[in-house]
């Protein structure tokens, strides 16, 4: 299962925006973007949100069951 933080970086560089580009397109700090691609445990759900919105997706509760099985 890919990570939140090389999935962000990956699809954020595949459209060719710079962080700070991408982090005024999602409508969050740039640190905000800094976080996630560090892959920073102490993240804002809302922000990452908004960040995951820019590529259609969300975060959602899975049952890892479901995910291993």
């Amino acid at each position: 299962m890919k990570q939140l933080a090389e999935f962000v970086k990956e699809r954020r560089k595949e459209v060719n925006l710079t962080q700070e580009e991408f982090a005024e397109r999602a409508g969050v700090a740039l640190t905000v973007i800094r976080k996630i691609e560090q892959g920073k445990t102490n993240l804002n759900m809302d922000k990452v949100n908004l960040v995951l919105r820019m590529f259609g997706h969300e975060l959602a509760p899975v049952n890892s069951k479901e995910l291993n099985g």
